[in-house]
């Protein structure tokens, strides 16, 4: 099967689906990889290193494609240049790509998600939405201790001590614990919240201290947590308060694919925070934990300098792409083993992440976001 690679287009994306070392293990399983031309540049991957690889440098691969690898959703002009029965594999949030779903429908294309892979233990090398968390992680700890103009570690000189800055991180998924585990190696003294009692136990294992508030616990499917009601998030901002206005550093990641992303943190709050503090919010892109953020922006609020991330994972392109490749590639040994498509929809990972198939729409949400009930249908 011939497998194509295309050039990302979309605003502030630099990863790339497929990286030259991994080119090998499709053509191993018998498939043809075409990479478009500069597809890997932002990554740091030339053409010549996918042609050294073993794949083919084309300009335009998508006609001859039975299965295509990125990761943004293609457009919906691309996605029209595919032949019928072609398979995408990409991240797809169908919520804010409701036209290009129906396209795919029509157009008789496979679409697989990628944030839709079950989160199962036999899926865990194709959890893409844990390795693209992985890097974000890092990397928002990195921006807090390059926005903070002071040390994160305690520095003991003859000239007198510096104190460690104090780092408060909210949300204690992959990216947290990323997050919290990169400030202490920097030396910050570390404080950590989430509203799961179970993760209590991870944040003590990274040598953070867990915040532990009086509140009920809300672990939900999936390891993320249950939707909190809003007189639970009034008491737990008021909670969190004092917390926040002694914090140098504050460092909220908590978010759910397809959803806004809760409010944490208030205005308020930060206007407590003491002059030269820093929040990064990882969770900007869909809305934001703090209220006031700006997606791709730093805003001052009260002494505060608010950092909301963009597409964080693609500010690191070169492990997020090979993460991102080898989730990708372990979904690909699945979907076609031998050189030959075999979707198997009675696999649970395939069926989960299988958005369009056959001019139908398989994920329900999806198909209702999209198409509407049906008839007598309740929700």
């Amino acid at each position: 099967m011939r497998v194509a690679v295309v050039r990302e287009t979309r605003e502030s994306e630099a990863r790339v689906a497929l990286v030259p070392e991994l080119v090998a293990k499709l053509t191993a399983l018998g498939h043809e990889v075409l990479v478009e031309t500069g597809a890997g540049l932002g990554a740091l991957a030339d053409d010549a290193a996918y042609a050294e690889a073993g794949a083919s440098v084309v300009d335009d691969p998508l006609p001859d494609a039975g299965l295509v690898l990125s990761v943004q959703p293609l457009t919906r002009e691309a996605a029209r240049r595919l032949p019928s029965g072609a398979v995408t594999v990409s991240f797809l949030p169908t919520a804010l790509e409701p036209d290009l779903v129906r396209d795919l429908r029509d157009l008789s294309v496979t679409s697989l998600a990628m944030e839709l892979v079950p989160r199962i233990s036999r899926a865990q090398s194709m959890d893409a939405l844990s390795s693209q968390s992985l890097v974000a992680g890092y990397r928002c700890a990195i921006v807090c201790a390059g926005l903070l103009r002071r040390f994160f570690p305690l520095n003991m000189t003859a000239a007198g001590t510096v104190p460690p800055a104090e780092v408060v991180v909210l949300g204690a998924g992959v990216a947290g614990l990323q997050a919290i585990a990169t400030a202490k190696r920097l030396g910050a003294v570390v404080k950590a919240y989430d509203v799961r009692a179970a993760a209590a136990e991870e944040i003590r294992s990274m040598g953070a201290q867990a915040i532990e508030l009086d509140l009920p616990t809300l672990e939900g499917a999936g390891g993320y947590a249950r939707e909190m009601s809003e007189e639970r998030s009034r008491l737990q901002r008021e909670l969190l308060a004092p917390y926040v206005a002694n914090a140098d550093g504050l460092i909220t990641t908590a978010a759910v694919p397809g959803r806004t992303a809760p409010v944490l943190v208030t205005r308020a709050m930060v206007e407590q925070m003491r002059a030269g503090s820093v929040v990064v919010d990882l969770a900007a892109d869909s809305g934001g934990n703090v209220e006031g953020v700006v997606a791709g922006d730093v805003v001052r609020i009260g002494h505060a300098q608010v950092w909301g991330g963009r597409n964080v994972p693609s500010q690191m392109p070169g492990p997020a792409s090979r993460l991102y490749a080898q989730n990708v590639v372990n979904l690909v040994t699945l979907l076609a083993p031998e050189g030959e498509l075999v979707l198997d929809l009675d696999d649970e990972i395939l069926a989960g992440a299988c958005v369009t198939h056959a001019g139908v729409i398989r994920h329900e949400p999806t198909r209702v976001l999209v198409e509407g009930p049906a008839e007598g249908e309740v929700l």
